[in-house]
């Protein structure tokens, strides 16, 4: 398979210290890759040597097929990206801000501005200078220029910091729409997990710097984890019952009130009503499916 991004045996030393190794990603034309780690663990650093801010110690980075070189500023033109905090002349406005880009891009949309600027809800703050936006006014101008020319590839490092829920919410939306509508690859970074979890088509998990795991959301989804949980008076009269009268077997005993039953299949009314009838004191029965932020926990400590 051809990737629009992926990286080989990517590795950043500076001053003896090893910021991340052996990184290999691979990202797929049109989809949102979500690149999910805690601060500190290396997705910054990984995406300086993607936009080539940084030069890596070892590895390379291929870009639309192509190895990334000092040289590489056609392919570069193809990216729209925000590594740490997006940075303005901050005495010019936002509109200006956003034209004297499309200028050093060498792209010229008639509508390009006015679409950006409606998209991100600063049409009306447009021509007032940079300096007067908020933290999340700056960061939604930063969006705005990712994606201003419509580029293949956008890269974004926590682009949702400083964005209140609903700002959230409508950033993830448009980065949506822009990868099903016009073929935008994104390449997204978070610690935040339930954004990554609402959005992404694949993520890649780093951890001290090293990628732990590379898997499409729906695989995680399609994984044997879920399960029902019982909270009972007696685990031991429960485990019988649900061996020896339901048939059931694939379950575990948690703590001294808890059972967790892994066939999902079974009708939780039939659990509950066997139970009760057989002198089982149950407080509660709950069925569960495994979120991203407990196979994300359940990865990271296991390095």
């Amino acid at each position: 398979m051809s990737y629009i991004l992926q990286t080989n045996h990517l590795t950043k030393r500076i001053d003896g210290k090893e910021l991340v190794k052996d990184v290999n990603i691979h990202v797929k034309k049109g989809e949102i890759y979500g690149f999910l780690g805690p601060n500190g663990a290396g997705k910054t650093t990984v995406m300086k040597m993607i936009t080539n801010l940084w030069k890596p110690t070892q590895g390379t980075v291929e870009l639309f097929g192509e190895t990334l070189e000092n040289t590489s500023y056609e392919v570069l033109k193809r990216m729209g990206s925000i590594i740490e905090f997006p940075t303005f002349y901050e005495h010019m406005s936002g509109r200006d801000n956003l034209q004297l880009h499309c200028e050093y891009m060498g792209y010229y949309s008639k509508d390009s501005l006015s679409e950006a600027l409606n998209m991100l809800g600063l049409f009306e703050a447009a021509d007032k200078p940079v300096k007067r936006y908020s933290l999340g006014m700056k960061q939604r101008l930063g969006i705005a220029r990712a994606v201003l020319c419509k580029p293949e590839l956008v890269v974004l490092d926590e682009p949702t910091n400083g964005l209140d829920p609903a700002g959230m919410k409508q950033i993830r939306d448009l980065f949506r729409m822009l990868s099903t509508e016009y073929g935008m690859t994104f390449l997204i970074s978070s610690h935040l997990l339930a954004e990554i979890e609402s959005i992404a088509d694949t993520i890649g998990i780093i951890h001290h710097g090293k990628l732990i795991r590379e898997i499409p959301m729906n695989e995680i989804s399609e994984m044997n984890t879920a399960y029902i949980e019982l909270s009972v008076g007696n685990t031991q009269k429960a485990a019988y019952i649900l061996s020896e009268k339901l048939n059931l077997h694939n379950f575990k005993i948690v703590d001294d009130s808890k059972i967790r039953i892994y066939e999902v299949s079974a009708a939780t009314q039939t659990i509950s009503k066997e139970l009760l009838s057989n002198g089982v004191e149950m407080m509660s029965i709950t069925k569960h499916a495994e979120s991203l932020e407990e196979y994300f926990l359940k990865l990271t400590t296991e390095v």
